[in-house]
C-alpha cells in the first residue's frame, strides 16, 4: 500500500499555477516499514530435546538487525504455551546461553523477569545475555535434558528490545519435549529372589510397553536370609543399598557398588538381635522395624556411618500389630489392616520432622489391598517419576502404581509366584 504519492519536479496538474520548485516526498511502502525490524531465525528449524538422554542439546538463533539499531539490547525466548507461572521456573530445564560465540552462561526462566520482562503476560521468557546491537547477532541455546520439562512441543519466538522496551527483532521459536530414556541413575532396578535361593536383578527400561530388560543374575545363597528390605531405591547404575536378616537374627548390610553387573558390595554386619522384630521394612528416612508386642521402632539413617548405617533406634509408637503388612510407595510408609484397607503415613514437613516422630497422621487409602502378598517402594519403572510403587497379587501378576498408592495401577509383569522374595 502507497503511504505518500511523489510529486515529480516540473510537473504541475491541470487548473493549478506554477509556483515555486516542488519539494519530493519519498514514497513508503509496506515493505519499507517492515525492513526497519530486523529478524531472528532458528536454524535448523525446532529443538528437540529427548528428556532424560546423555548431554545437552543446543539451538541457535541469527539475528540480523537495521543499521538503525543501536545500542545495549535484551533478548528474550519466549514459549508463551509452557504451562505457568511457577516461580522460578520450576518445572522447566536447566538452560545455558551464548552469546557471538562467547562463554556459555547460566540463563533462567522467569515469568516476567526484570531483566526482561514478558511483554505478552502469558508464558515463560527464557532471559538470554545482553549484548551491544550488531548487524549480526547469533545467540545458542543449551537445554539440559535431564532435568524435567513439560512434554510436547512449545512455540513461541525470539524477541530482542531496546533500551526503550521497543522490539527490534523477533522470529518463530519451538522446543519439542519428547520423552526419551533416563539415565541409569533414573532407572530402578527390582530384584527377585527364587525358590532355590537365586537372587535375580531386573533392570527398568522407563519404556511403558517393556518395562524391564531380560533379568540378570546376582548370585546365589539368599535363602539364608528371613527378610530382606532396600534402603531407598536401586538403580541401573548399580547404586543403592538393601539389608538382609538371617535365621539367626544377625541383620546384614549389602551397599551398593556402582556396578550394575555385581551390584552389590561384601556384605557387612550390623548386629544381632533382629528377630524381635515381626516386619522390618525401609521407612521414615531410614529403617522401621515391629516388634512383637506391636511397636514401631525407627533406625534413622546415619550418613557418616559412624557406628554402621544406622543411628541407635527411637521408638516411634505402639499399636501396629493391628497391620498385617507394612511397606513404602513413593515417599509414603503404607500399612494394610486385617479387613484388607490401606493406610498412608506421609512423611512430615522437615521443619516439623524428629526420628520420634516421623510421619502425619495416617490417611485411608483404600479396601481391596488383602489381594497382594507384596507390597514395594521402587525407584522408577516406566519412566519420569522418582519413586513408583509395585505390588504381586496372587496370581503372580505385578502391578505398578505410579509414586503414591492412591495412583491407578497397570499391569506390568506376570509369573512372578516363581519368587519368594520381592525387593
Amino acid at each position: 500500500m502507497v503511504i505518500a504519492t511523489a510529486l515529480v519536479a516540473g510537473v504541475v496538474p491541470a487548473g493549478v499555477a506554477a509556483a515555486s520548485p516542488v519539494t519530493t516526498v519519498t514514497a513508503r511502502t509496506e515493505a519499507t516499514w517492515t525492513a526497519e525490524m530486523g529478524t531472528a531465525v532458528q536454524e535448523g528449524g525446532p529443538l528437540v530435546v529427548r528428556l532424560g538422554e546423555g548431554a545437552p542439546v543446543t539451538t541457535r538463533f541469527t539475528v540480523t538487525l537495521p543499521a538503525s539499531v543501536t545500542g545495549r539490547l535484551t533478548a528474550g525466548l519466549v514459549l508463551g504455551d509452557l504451562p505457568g507461572p511457577l516461580a522460578g521456573g520450576d518445572g522447566l530445564p536447566g538452560a545455558e546461553c551464548s552469546v557471538n560465540g562467547d562463554a556459555y552462561r547460566r540463563c533462567g526462566w522467569g515469568y516476567d523477569t526484570p531483566e526482561y520482562p514478558d511483554s505478552y503476560g502469558d508464558g515463560y521468557v527464557l532471559s538470554l545475555p545482553p549484548t551491544e546491537a550488531a548487524r549480526t547477532l547469533t545467540f545458542d541455546v543449551r537445554i539440559d535434558p535431564t532435568d524435567p520439562a513439560p512434554v510436547g512441543q512449545h512455540t513461541g519466538i525470539l524477541e530482542m528490545k531496546d533500551a526503550s522496551g521497543k522490539v527490534v527483532a523477533t522470529g518463530a521459536a519451538a522446543v519439542n519435549f519428547v520423552l526419551g530414556t533416563p539415565e541409569a541413575y533414573w532407572r530402578a532396578t527390582v530384584h527377585a529372589r527364587d525358590k532355590a535361593g537365586v537372587l535375580w536383578q531386573y533392570e527398568s527400561t522407563a519404556d511403558p510397553a517393556r518395562p524391564f530388560k531380560p533379568r540378570t543374575r546376582v548370585g546365589g545363597g539368599w535363602n539364608a536370609y528371613t527378610a530382606i528390605t532396600k534402603l531407598g531405591r536401586t538403580n541401573a547404575a548399580g547404586e543403592g543399598d538393601l539389608v538382609a536378616r538371617d535365621r539367626d537374627g544377625v541383620l546384614w548390610y549389602y551397599e551398593g557398588s556402582g556396578d550394575l553387573a555385581r551390584p552389590f558390595k561384601p556384605r557387612v554386619r550390623v548386629g544381632g538381635g533382629w528377630n524381635v522384630y515381626t516386619s522390618i521394612s525401609s521407612g521414615g528416612r531410614g529403617l522401621i522395624a515391629r516388634d512383637r508386642d506391636g511397636v514401631l521402632w525407627h533406625y534413622a539413617d546415619d550418613y557418616w556411618h559412624t557406628n554402621g548405617p544406622f543411628k541407635p533406634r527411637v521408638r516411634v509408637g505402639g499399636g501396629w500389630n493391628t497391620y498385617n503388612l507394612i511397606s513404602a510407595i513413593g515417599y509414603e510408609v503404607v500399612a494394610r489392616d486385617r479387613a484388607g484397607v490401606l493406610w498412608s503415613y506421609a512423611a512430615k514437613d522437615p521443619n516439623d520432622w524428629s526420628e520420634s516422630a516421623p510421619f502425619k497422621p495416617r490417611v485411608r487409602v483404600g479396601g481391596g489391598w488383602n489381594t497382594y502378598d507384596t507390597v514395594r517402594r521402587t525407584g522408577d519403572i516406566d519412566g519420569w517419576s522418582d519413586s513408583d510403587g509395585i505390588a504381586r497379587d496372587a496370581a503372580g501378576r505385578l502391578w505398578l502404581y505410579k509414586d503414591t498408592p492412591t495412583a491407578a495401577r497397570r499391569q506390568i509383569g506376570w509369573g512372578w509366584n516363581i519368587y519368594t522374595a520381592i525387593i
